[in-house]
């Protein structure tokens, strides 16, 4: 990579807008270090309070933003538009890469009265106000959609999607696509720390790896589990992932207050050792309502683990039906429970679709080409920019 221009040897800057810092960790973090090592300066920036100490501590400049991930109050929402303006004064990126819906929408409408050199948005599922029925969810989509086609008009821009259901979506609200839109399926998976694993010892045991979001379907997932238990099935039932405050998807508390003390569904909160939560699973269960591309799933094919997903956007775009995964109705707790009690009494079934998914894992999901696609990006943008 050569110079940006701003002086002999400078190197060019790029810079990550993200809702949390953990978030980058998690998702982003293998094309930061590829695009560190290929002579971008990093930065990482995420709203204040969500802790950079890690991302600070791997090498990467930080910076904290006014940004709400949930919120809508119209002067706090003015002031993370205001902060991003400053951001990008202060830290002068030649690319900005935006991730998630606030930093896509606020950051890219940003980026282009800043008049930054260039910019990757990277839709990562349009989340539940392109699927809410609610009249909250109604009115926000109001107002996001005409956001979306101002945020994705900067002249130099790649838009990332995870799948081709959240492009025609993008496409419908009228933003140009051509020549512009890259398909990147997901963050990518470490096949070396995702193993294929054998099944463990014990019953069978359906985990649900995710933030108890009622978009996650987790309410569906206690549903058939109560289902289940009522029939006298023997198996183990685990939702493994935090409940996100403020976040009005939330499982409300009380209701988990409930399912804890009834005691049918294990909720162990966040785990950090996510190869340990297949090691101990027979089956991964993501019963969601709408996803990018899910990471679960493609961890879930790398450790050799049958799974159950819903059939929309996003799941079944990670699976392959009937051979790596099945697929259910979403929003169907019966449909589930039926789909859990098939590989609960089939083990040979269980196996099978355990060992296509890490197959498809190896041929798909390997992380060092979702992080050569995005240099890539990056290389382009550059030329583009006259920067390369």
């Amino acid at each position: 990579m050569r110079s940006s221009g701003r002086g002999s040897g400078s190197a060019p800057r790029l810079l990550f807008v993200v809702n949390d810092f953990g978030f980058f960790l998690s998702h982003r973090l293998a094309v930061g270090e590829a695009a560190r090592e290929a002579g971008f300066s990093v930065t990482v920036a995420a709203a204040r309070g969500t802790g950079g100490e890690e991302v600070a501590d791997r090498g990467f400049s930080v910076r904290s933003l006014p940004l709400d991930p949930h919120g809508t109050n119209p002067a706090v929402e003015l002031r993370s538009l205001a902060g991003l303006h400053r951001l990008y004064r202060d830290v002068a990126p030649d690319i900005a890469h935006l991730v998630t819906i606030k930093p896509v929408l606020y950051g890219g409408i940003a980026a282009r009265t800043a008049r930054l050199p260039a910019v990757v948005s990277a839709i990562s599922g349009l989340g539940y106000l392109f699927i809410g029925a609610d009249r909250r969810s109604r009115r926000l989509a109001g107002v996001v959609r005409p956001l979306y086609r101002a945020a994705l008009r900067h002249p130099r821009q790649r838009i990332i999607f995870q799948n081709e259901h959240d492009r025609a979506v993008i496409a419908r609200l009228g933003v140009r696509l051509d020549g512009r839109a890259v398909t990147i399926r997901g963050s990518g998976v470490d096949l070396d720390a995702f193993r294929p694993l054998p099944e463990p010892e014990g019953p069978v045991t359906f985990v649900l790896p995710a933030r108890l979001l009622r978009e996650k379907g987790v309410g569906e997932f206690v549903e058939a589990a109560q289902m289940l238990r009522r029939a006298g099935v023997a198996a183990r039932f685990i939702a493994v992932g935090a409940r996100p405050e403020g976040n009005p998807a939330a499982v409300p508390a009380e209701t988990l207050a409930e399912w804890r003390a009834e005691g049918i569904v294990e909720f162990p909160g966040h785990v950090r050792d996510m190869p340990a939560v297949y090691k101990a699973a027979h089956v991964v269960v993501l019963p969601s309502y709408r996803e990018g591309f899910p990471r679960v799933l493609m961890e879930a094919a790398a450790s050799a683990r049958a799974v159950i997903t819903t059939d929309v956007p996003g799941c079944r775009d990670a699976v392959i039906a009937g051979e790596t995964a099945l697929l259910v109705p979403p929003r169907d707790p019966a449909a589930l429970a039926a789909a859990m009690r098939r590989l609960i009494e089939d083990a040979d079934l269980r196996r099978r679709l355990g060992a296509a998914g890490r197959r498809l894992a190896e041929a798909r999901f390997g992380i060092e080409g979702i992080v050569a696609r995005h240099l890539a990006i990056y290389e382009d943008l550059m030329r583009e920019a006259g920067r390369g």
